[in-house]
This record gives structure tokens, C-alpha cells and sequence, in this order.
């Protein structure tokens, strides 16, 4: 075993330089799919330059209004997967890692999914009859409907029955038996529920399957699966890929009642109108229905396509939450979990994916990043990108997939062929130079995440039961076990313990009995009233072992368990049996993992206003670091009245190593010597890069907006004035500082219509966006997110120096001027029915603020002190 000293050191080392594990891989969008491999060749290589670590391929709708490339094939032809293949190769060539969906859009489907494989959903016809009797014929109205069960009632439509008795059904009919009353009459159909493939390629369109029944799945991975690895060997795949579930109300598969009695112990067709109507016991008949269907999604569909995915020598990574009712620990089935969406102090879908890999020991989990990001495409910026990256971070994410990279053929108008919901993350954008600088501090970010296990204090039971006895049918979420849970659970308590200090994992039933939780040092019960009694003898064991459980509001409780009434009440609680893990600031989250004797504690600033606050870990530590994911470097940082000062700007994040001892390599922060600063007042010259003999003089601030013929300009532009510079200025460090940002509120709301929460880091940057700065010809380096300084030190020298700022903005103005890609949308829908709709275009419209929007500053330090622990880009 290494020394501890020796540990820290490797751990340092591989931080400066992280091996390719870890790098953000992109989704990538194959339109149609119709691709070429030139245009494959030179955007995997953009990729790979831009330091992006691999892609998943996802064929969806079609974008080509060609006739011959229709007439060559859509999804899985041969030339699909021949170009499959020959991406699969250049990727391999380039060290890249290659994912492939095992499907079209989603869910999974496509036109080998028949009436007996289709997801399905019970159809409810209910009328009032006459006292007479009468039969009543099974019709079938649509193909491969099927009459389940028949009911009869007591009642009107005035006076709706209390209870229903099931009919017999003979010969295809329901009998209907002489009453003395007013009657209504419950008819529960089978029937298919008509969805099919979401955002589907050319040959994939068709019913989406029936996750439940492990006869639709083999036949899925039979007609799609199979061609997928039989065209790309085994050797050049990583993973194959499952996107979200969103099998919208299949409540049914035709296996169900025997399943249901074998499971749960009883007949499931006698009390079946509980699902339907309200009634003594149906909170208990419903969440045994979505228990029922959580464990048939995951034997029948998940465990399958990880059987499958291990024979082929591949791992299976997917998105298991949604419709059909998975449970977190559906995860356990999967090599690879990945969640979605933002907000690190709420039950997010990453949280819940996370939080399955922190229980059944999945060491790399994912996470669909930048979903939706500063809609509308092409309007966000590298620090939109690191700003969302932060809060996956905190939710226990150490792999991020980027959303998206859409395939673009080399003809296209600009800006180019986008996804319909946003972000565009390619070469198209204006800023892309940028784009390694990025990479790179999030590479270091991932990396560091995967080293040693996370430190979480709380599991936070996942209230299944209770969560389940809310679904109805057709509402919102209906089926959906992670939306039910978190709206149980509510966003104050997630909210009030990672504010407080406190990590937390989700954990169910499932988890209690299987995975290892011991690490867990107390579990919250929040909201519940339907504990299953297996559940909670394991709690009371926990207990009796010296282990905690708080109770939340609800109403279970046991002996030795520690019971509040509210949120409010829950942290005085919680903070006497269990102090905080590690303390900071309002709008700063943590995440902790412990490599060895090493901590190593991730901490954001997730707002827009700066930061100065103390951290304060619970675990003491003799010596501590401050690690810089722009850099790779790493100094000492002193603690001050028990903890650890930090300062940091909006969006900005930092790396705090706690060690068993100091090593005296490392070199101490620079000291805070008095730092003059002197203003650029120019003149300023600016030329643009598609006219860069044309310079012209600025007044700064400047916007690009305001020039004639650059209302719509993507693109880059150059700034340049001239100082003079004494010899007796250069004996310390020099930082350009290019200004402050500042704080400004959303002009678009977070969520909209189709739209998802869609984050934009909330403030106006001093330049817009990405500025890349050269003294005397040279480039000293990229501000991008705060602080935007550069250090020009070895750059400037005594006489007239040349300072210029190369600013690049994004690609809205171009996406605000191309008519073409509307006109191209109109036509692929009259050839190919309406599979999209472009989201957000109208945001382009909205006023931007490109190029230099302060004065730049250059900020002489007193002396050269330790340079090299700069922390400047």
C-alpha cells in the first residue's frame, strides 16, 4: 500500500493530468439518419480536438428532403450501419469512446412491435343500463383491443356506485343479470395505447413496446439490437444506450393479473374498478399495481437488455426512471446509471440515479447534461456549460454526456442542421476556439469525482407506496414512480439539508433489503404513511443497533425512531444526533468524496452574486489545499478561526483537499500584496474576422449590435491599444482584467410549454462571450467565466506593448437570420408528417450584446511571488 503522502501525491498528479477516463462524451444526432463519412470523419475529429472524450450516436427524425438519400435507406440499412461502422472505426482511431442507442428516438419500438407487443393501457367504458336483463357484446373498436373484466354497480350517473361486483363473460360478451334499480355498468379494456416512437428516423416509425413483457424486449433487441453489434463489433462499442422512459400511461400488460397474484397474494380483477374510481382500499390496490409493474420493467426489460448487452461484450448505461413505474433500485439491473436535469437541492432525476449508484457501488454514473440550456440553440456560453456542469457535480454525477452535438452536412445554411430543443454544442458556434479550455476543467472535475467513495451522511426513504397511491390516470406524471416520489417528498426538505451541511442519498425498499446502507449515518422518513412491515422491522433492527431514523411528518413511528413535524423542526433534530458534514454559505453546494485518509470537497458557487465564506468540514484535517480545475495546480491555503476562507465568483468553483499532513512540494498561496490597477483607456481599435483589414476605433464599451451591417454578426472580432510600460512595473505579476460581472435576473422563464428547466447563469460577463488574450503577438490565455483575468506577466515588456482582446460571441445571430432552417423544417414535414417541432426560435429575436462591454484593467501585484500558482486562466 502507498504511504499516505504518496497517495496524495498520485491523486495530485492525476488531477494536473487525468488519464482520458472521464472526458464529456456528446450525444450525437444522426438526422434521418442520413450521413456521409466525410462529414462523420471531420466532426468526430472536431470533437476529439475540442477535447470531447467520445459520443453516443441517437438516429432521429429526418432533416434531408433528398430523394436519394431517401431512396438509399433510413434506420438500420446497410448504409446506416455501414456508417455506423465507419464511425465506430474513426472513433477508435482517435481514442474516443462510442456509444450506440438501440433504437430511434424513444422509447423503444419501431414497426417489428405488433398489437401483442405495443404497450398497453387499460381503456375504461362506463354507462348507466336498465333493470332489464341484457348482454352486452365485447366490440372492438380499435385493433388489438381486449375486454379484460366487466363490472356492475349500484348507482347513476347522478349517484355513482360505491362497490362493483365483476360480471361473468361468455362467448365474448358481458352478461348482465336482471336488478331492481338504477345500475351502471364498468367496462375495463386492454387495449394498445397508440403511442409510437418519439422524434422517429425514416424505417423506425412504429408502436412503442410493452416494457413489461420480456416477449416484446427479445423481440426489440431480435429486429434492432442484434443488426446494431452485427455491423459494429463489440470491440468498438463501450455501451449501448437506453434514453428515458416515456411510455405515457401504460398501466397494463397482458400478463398482469396472474404476475399481480403471484406477487402480492391476492386477485387483482375482483378489486380491479379501484384503479379507476375511488373506493375503501384503493390507495392500497394502486401502489400494488405500480409495485407490480416496477418489478416487471425491471425483469423483463432491463435485466434482459443487460443479459443481452454482457453476451455481446458490451455495458449497458440507461435512464431508468419514468413511465413504467421503475424504482430506483431498477438501477441495479444496469452497468452504467444515468440521470437528468439540474438543481442540486432538489430530488432531480440525477439525483435519483446517483443515488443508485452510491448504493449498488456503480463507481462512473452520468448524467444527460445541458438539456434545454439557455434556450433557444446556440445562445449558450462555456459558462452556461460549466454552470450546469457544477450542479451535476454536486448531485454525484462523475460522467457528463453532453446535449447535444447535431450532425450537420457540410452544405447546410448556417448556422447549420440543430436538434429541435436546445443546446447546439458543436463547431458551429462562434466560441468553439474555446471549447479545449472547457473541456479540460471539467475533465479534472469528473476525474477527481470518481477517485475514493462519496461521503453521504442521510438516506432519504423514497415513500414508494405513498407515492403510488397518488397516480391517476390521465394527469401529469401518471405512472411516473420519480415525479410522484419527488413531489411526496417536496422541495423544502432536500432543499433544507443540503443548505444545512448534509449530503443525502434516496434509498427504497429494495435497497433496504439488498444494498449496503450501513455507511449511512441516519435515515429520514419523510411524509410516510405506508411503511411496508418488512421495512420497517429492518428500521427497528437499525435502531436497535445504534443506528438513527427521524420521522417526518406522516404517520409511522416506532420505538427508538426520532420523530418531527416539519421541515423546520427537522435540523435542530437532526443537527444533535448528526452534525453537518461541511458548512459554507447560502448558494454554495458541496460534494464530498474521500480517497484513502484524503477529503476532497467540490464546492460551487451556484448563484450569481460573489462569495467570501469560511468552510468549515466536520472532519478535522491538519492541512489543506486548494486545487484549480483551470489549471491543474495546486497551493496551500491557511485555516482561519476553525476553517477554510474562500472567495468565489458567480458560478465559479474550487477543489478543497483535506490532508492528514501538510507537504511542504506544495507551495503556499500567493501572499495578498497591494495590487495597483490601471485602466486601458485606449484608444481602442476593433476589426472583425471576416474583415480583418478594415480597424476601426471603439469607444468601450462596445457592441457589436450597434455597427452597421452586425446586427445579426456571429463570429469573432479583434480589439487592440498599446500601453507603455516602465521597467519598474514588471517586477510583479500582471493580470488583464477584463471587469466584474454582474448580476442580472432570466429574461426567459425556467420553464416553458415543452421545455424543461433551462439554465443560464444569471449574469451579464464583461465580454461577449469567450475572450482569448495576446500581448505583443502572443497568447497568454482564454477568460471565459469568472474571474475573467488572464495573466500576461511573461508576455509584457518595458516600452510599448500591444494588448489585444479577441472576442467571440455565440451563434444566435446566425440562428436569428436563417430563414432556411424554417423552410427546411416546412418541407421535411410535408414529406415526413409532423415528428418535431423547432422549440424556442422566437427567443432568437431577443436583443444580444456582443463584443467588449467594460474597460480592461491591467492589476500590478507587488512582487512575482509564486507565479506559478496563478489561478487565472
Amino acid at each position: 500500500m502507498p504511504s499516505p503522502g504518496q497517495a496524495v501525491r498520485s491523486l495530485r498528479e492525476g488531477f494536473a493530468a487525468p488519464p482520458p477516463d472521464g472526458r464529456i462524451m456528446m450525444r450525437w444526432w444522426w438526422f434521418g439518419p442520413f450521413v456521409e463519412e466525410a462529414e462523420l470523419a471531420r466532426e468526430l475529429e472536431a470533437m476529439a480536438a475540442a477535447g470531447i472524450g467520445g459520443v453516443e450516436v441517437a438516429a432521429v427524425y429526418p432533416l434531408s428532403t433528398s430523394r436519394a438519400e431517401r431512396d438509399a435507406g433510413g434506420f438500420l440499412s446497410e448504409r446506416h450501419l455501414t456508417r455506423l461502422r465507419f464511425a465506430a472505426e474513426t472513433a477508435s482511431r482517435l481514442g474516443m469512446r462510442f456509444d450506440v442507442t438501440l433504437g430511434s428516438g424513444w422509447s423503444y419500438g419501431g414497426p417489428h412491435i405488433t398489437d401483442e407487443t405495443a404497450a398497453r393501457r387499460l381503456r375504461w367504458d362506463v354507462r348507466e343500463v336498465p333493470r332489464r336483463a341484457m348482454r352486452i357484446a365485447a366490440a372492438q373498436p380499435w385493433p388489438g383491443d381486449e375486454l379484460v373484466a366487466a363490472y356492475i354497480g349500484d348507482g347513476s350517473e347522478q349517484e355513482p356506485p360505491s362497490t362493483w361486483e365483476q360480471l361473468s363473460i361468455r362467448d365474448g360478451a358481458v352478461q348482465v343479470p336482471e336488478g331492481s334499480g338504477p345500475r351502471m355498468v364498468l367496462l375495463a379494456v386492454s387495449s394498445p395505447t397508440g403511442q409510437n416512437v418519439k422524434r422517429a428516423a425514416a424505417g423506425a416509425e412504429g408502436p412503442v413496446l410493452d416494457h413489461c413483457s420480456r416477449a416484446a424486449t427479445e423481440a426489440h433487441l431480435r429486429a434492432v439490437a442484434d443488426p446494431i453489434l452485427t455491423a459494429v463489433p463489440s470491440g468498438l462499442v463501450t455501451a449501448v444506450f437506453c434514453d428515458s422512459l416515456e411510455v405515457y400511461g401504460a398501466d397494463w400488460t397482458p400478463d398482469l393479473p396472474a404476475e399481480f397474484h403471484a406477487r402480492r397474494g391476492y386477485d387483482l380483477l375482483p378489486v380491479l374498478p379501484l384503479l379507476h374510481t375511488r373506493g375503501e382500499g384503493c390507495e392500497r390496490v394502486r401502489a400494488d399495481v405500480a409495485a407490480t409493474l416496477g418489478e416487471l420493467y425491471e425483469e423483463n426489460f432491463v435485466a434482459v437488455v443487460r443479459e443481452w448487452a454482457n453476451e455481446h461484450g458490451v455495458l449497458f448505461r440507461i435512464q431508468s426512471y419514468g413511465q413504467p413505474p421503475g424504482t430506483l433500485s431498477a438501477y441495479r439491473h444496469a452497468d452504467l446509471p444515468e440521470g437528468e436535469g439540474w438543481g442540486w437541492r432538489s430530488v432531480t432525476q440525477t439525483k435519483w440515479a446517483t443515488s443508485a449508484a452510491h448504493l449498488y457501488q456503480r463507481p462512473v454514473v452520468s448524467s444527460e447534461t445541458w438539456t434545454w440550456v439557455h434556450s433557444p440553440s446556440f445562445a449558450a456560453t462555456p459558462l452556461d456549460l460549466a454552470g450546469e456542469a457544477h450542479e451535476h457535480l454536486l448531485l454525484g454525477v462523475n460522467q457528463l454526456i453532453g446535449h447535444g452535438w447535431p450532425y450537420s452536412p457540410p452544405d447546410a445554411h448556417a448556422p447549420g442542421w440543430i436538434f429541435y430543443a436546445s443546446g447546439a454544442l458543436n463547431d458551429a458556434n462562434p466560441w468553439w476556439p474555446a471549447m479545449p479550455e472547457l473541456t479540460r476543467y471539467l475533465h479534472r472535475l469528473c476525474w477527481l469525482m470518481r477517485q475514493g467513495d462519496p461521503v453521504v451522511d442521510v438516506a432519504l426513504y423514497a415513500p414508494s407506496r405513498d407515492a403510488a397511491q397518488h397516480f391517476t390516470p390521465g394527469t401529469r406524471g401518471y405512472l411516473d414512480l420519480w415525479h410522484a416520489t419527488r413531489w411526496h417528498i417536496g422541495e423544502a426538505l432536500p432543499a433544507a439539508l443540503r443548505e444545512a451541511g448534509y449530503d443525502y442519498d434516496l434509498v427504497d425498499d429494495t435497497a433496504l433489503r439488498e444494498a449496503d446502507w450501513s455507511r449511512y449515518r441516519v435515515v429520514v422518513l419523510p411524509n410516510v404513511c405506508d411503511l411496508p412491515e418488512a421495512t420497517a422491522r429492518l428500521l427497528e433492527k437499525h435502531t436497535a443497533a445504534g443506528g438513527i431514523v427521524v420521522t417526518v411528518g406522516g404517520s409511522v413511528h416506532r420505538d427508538g425512531w426520532t420523530g418531527v413535524e416539519d421541515v423546520d423542526a427537522l435540523l435542530p433534530a437532526l443537527g444533535a444526533l448528526v452534525p453537518p458534514d461541511a458548512t459554507a454559505a447560502p448558494e454554495i453546494g458541496i460534494a464530498h468524496r474521500r480517497a484513502g485518509e484524503t477529503d476532497v470537497y467540490f464546492v460551487a458557487n451556484t448563484g450569481p452574486s460573489p462569495r467570501a465564506f469560511t468552510l468549515r468540514p466536520r472532519d478535522a484535517a491538519t492541512a489543506f489545499e486548494r486545487w484549480d480545475a483551470r489549471t491543474g495546480r495546486a497551493h496551500r491555503i491557511e485555516v482561519r478561526d476553525g476553517g477554510v476562507p474562500l472567495e468565489l465568483q458567480p458560478y465559479e468553483a474550487a477543489v478543497v483537499v483535506a490532508l492528514p499532513a501538510p507537504d511542504a512540494d506544495v507551495p503556499a498561496a500567493p501572499a495578498a500584496g497591494p495590487v495597483e490597477t490601471v485602466a486601458l483607456a485606449g484608444p481602442w481599435t476593433v476589426a472583425y474576422a471576416d474583415a480583418p483589414d478594415v480597424r476601426q476605433e471603439v469607444a468601450l464599451p462596445h457592441r457589436w449590435e450597434d455597427d452597421a451591417g452586425r446586427a445579426d454578426h456571429s463570429g469573432a472580432a479583434t480589439y487592440e491599444a498599446t500601453v507603455d510600460l516602465p521597467a519598474e512595473r514588471l517586477d510583479g505579476r500582471v493580470l488583464l482584467d477584463l471587469g466584474p460581472v454582474h448580476a442580472r435576473a432570466q429574461a426567459v422563464a425556467g420553464e416553458r410549454g415543452l421545455r424543461g428547466a433551462s439554465f443560464r447563469a444569471e449574469v451579464t460577463a464583461p465580454v461577449g462571450e469567450v475572450a482569448q488574450v495576446l500581448v505583443n503577438g502572443e497568447t497568454c490565455g482564454w477568460a471565459w467565466a469568472p474571474p475573467y483575468t488572464v495573466d500576461v506577466t511573461d508576455r509584457l515588456r518595458a516600452g510599448r506593448n500591444t494588448i489585444a482582446v479577441r472576442v467571440l460571441n455565440t451563434g444566435v445571430g446566425a440562428l436569428r437570420a436563417a430563414t432556411e432552417l424554417t423552410a427546411t423544417v416546412e418541407a421535411v414535414t410535408r414529406i415526413d408528417g409532423r415528428r418535431f417541432r423547432m422549440q424556442d426560435l422566437e427567443l432568437a429575436r431577443l436583443p444580444t450584446n456582443s463584443g467588449l462591454r467594460e474597460v480592461p484593467a491591467l492589476r500590478f501585484a507587488s512582487s512575482r511571488t509564486d507565479q506559478r500558482n496563478d489561478r487565472s486562466g
